[in-house]
């Protein structure tokens, strides 16, 4: 006997596509319902300020479009509803769609602009080591090399990977990502008493996350905003060189000794010894092959642009043309036998496309005047007050408004622009107060999903996010009171005194 299938009704095929639709969703790693909420959302925003909402006094019709396309992208970000390389390269077509600034390439100027290829670079640069096995094998002899016992000496070795790595892998993420599977092998060898787990989580928290974000401050190639801030103090006509940027930023490694201190003293970890981790971190470096000639001149390239980076100023090169004179010796024929392919898989594109949109729509928040209409509305709740409440009110807002959002690069390419029009009128440096506050968004702490480094180091299992909360909003203040502390005095110290707009530039200027 057969049995007759009748034709599905229209109610089954459209359950079955909604299903469908769901579980693609869902395969792809994100929430159904996040992700369509914020689409739906995001959508809305923009349709609903570009064509409802009037337009706001002082505020042009241009700023109005660009106002859209900047609640688009940040709703877009915060329920990671498509992918953020997506989202950067649909930034300048909704920026010329709806007339916030034409033509096309003055829309998409973030993609061109010399921090781009900088970073473009730079990310070639982390590829090619990976694909080489440098990145781990740094890792590894340098844990090897200071034979750390406690838990104390681990977190500080890895550390100093993490510094060392600053210099060739070009975002925290990416620190991150490297640096888990070698924790992992040195949490593996710790039991299950409440202290063993304790020292995990410090281990975790403090290597992958703290470590990774503070080591990328003083880098400029080692942290993507680091690039927004740079590109958007040189259209004010303000330059600031690789190394003028470590000169300004170098005191930020003070911070992780009290972030240690702090996380050592909760997590009750002094006197924890690592038994095992030496000889796990001996095991992998054991395992690894010897160094390869090809290796070798990898180091010997990235050290000859490490030099053209720190002399820029004598050289007349800048950091992106050396980066890519780099690349050109890199690749002459026959030097090295892996595929392009191998880089480009291990190059994060996305990332890219992402920090290129940004800095295109902090450009048109400028252009259009929109930038400015906004540090107008914030004006009024800090003037008057003395520039350490000033700076004090807006670090707590931008960990407020954190709470949302994943991306740093995101949160900064929205807040810089704001930041530096409303300088001029609080009566403060406008690079000094820029960064100072776009410095403490690194530091958000208090979610793991506020920082992809953070999402990295919460998946190796360790901690809940309980404990991170937990230890986690004692350093976001941490970081408060240091930028107030030390590197607002430091930056007063170098030229740049966050209270006086008036102060010379003491590096080069810009011709304007």
């Amino acid at each position: 006997m057969s049995s007759v299938v009748g034709p599905a009704s229209s109610g089954e095929i459209g359950r079955g596509f909604f299903a469908r639709w769901m579980s693609n969703i869902e395969a792809s790693g994100r929430s159904p319902r996040k992700t369509l909420i914020g689409f739906c959302v995001a959508w809305a925003a923009f349709f609903l300020i570009l064509y409802v909402m009037p337009t706001p006094q002082g505020l042009k019709p241009a700023g109005q479009a660009a106002l859209a396309v900047m609640a688009w992208a940040c709703l877009m970000w915060i329920f990671e509803a498509i992918p953020v390389g997506v989202s950067g390269l649909l930034i300048p077509m909704l920026l010329v769609l709806t007339n916030a600034v034409r033509p096309f390439p003055a829309a998409a100027s973030g993609f061109v602009s010399p921090v781009a290829f900088l970073c473009l670079a730079a990310f070639i640069f982390a590829a090619i080591m990976q694909a080489a096995g440098l990145d781990r094998r740094l890792a590894l002899s340098l844990l090897r090399a200071f034979r750390a016992a406690s838990v104390n000496g681990v977190i500080w070795v890895m550390f100093a990977v993490n510094f060392v790595l600053s210099f060739i892998i070009p975002a925290a993420n990416a620190r991150a990502a490297t640096l888990l599977p070698v924790v992992n092998g040195i949490t593996r060898f710790f039991g299950d008493s409440e202290q063993e787990r304790n020292a995990k989580k410090a281990i975790v928290i403090q290597s992958l996350v703290y470590g990774s974000m503070i080591s990328g401050m003083c880098i400029l190639t080692a942290h993507l905003p680091n690039y927004i801030i740079v590109d958007l103090v040189a259209k004010q006509g303000y330059r600031i060189s690789y190394w003028e940027w470590f000169t300004l930023q170098w005191p930020y490694l003070g911070m992780f000794v009290i972030t240690q201190w702090w996380v050592q003293r909760f997590f009750r970890t002094r006197g924890v010894t690592a038994q095992g981790g030496v000889q796990a971190i001996e095991q992998q470096h054991r395992e690894m092959p010897r160094m390869t000639q090809a290796e070798w001149l990898i180091l010997a390239v990235f050290a000859f642009v490490a030099l053209m980076w720190v002399f820029e100023r004598q050289t007349g090169v800048a950091s992106q043309n050396a980066a890519l004179i780099g690349l050109g010796l890199l690749f002459i024929p026959g030097l090295f036998g892996f595929k392009w392919k191998d880089i480009q898989d291990r190059t994060i594109w996305g990332t890219l496309l992402l920090l290129a949109g940004a800095l295109s729509m902090s450009d048109a928040m400028g252009k259009t005047g929109l930038a400015q209409w906004l540090a107008d509305l914030l004006h009024p709740v800090v003037t008057g007050q003395p520039w350490w409440m000033i700076i004090l009110v807006l670090m707590l807002g931008t960990h407020v408004m954190r709470l949302g959002m994943l991306s740093n690069v995101a949160a900064i390419a929205m807040l810089a622009p704001i930041l530096i029009a409303m300088a001029p009128k609080l009566g403060l440096h406008p690079v000094a107060f820029t960064m100072l506050i776009a410095d403490t968004d690194t530091f958000a702490y208090i979610l793991p999903t506020q920082i992809t480094a953070a999402v990295i180091a919460y998946s190796s299992g360790t901690f809940s996010m309980t404990d991170y909360a937990k230890v986690g909003w004692l350093a976001v203040l941490i970081a408060i009171a240091y930028g107030l502390c030390v590197m607002a005095p430091w930056y007063a110290f170098m030229g740049i005194p966050v209270w006086d707009p008036s102060a010379p530039w003491p590096f080069e200027r810009i011709a304007r």
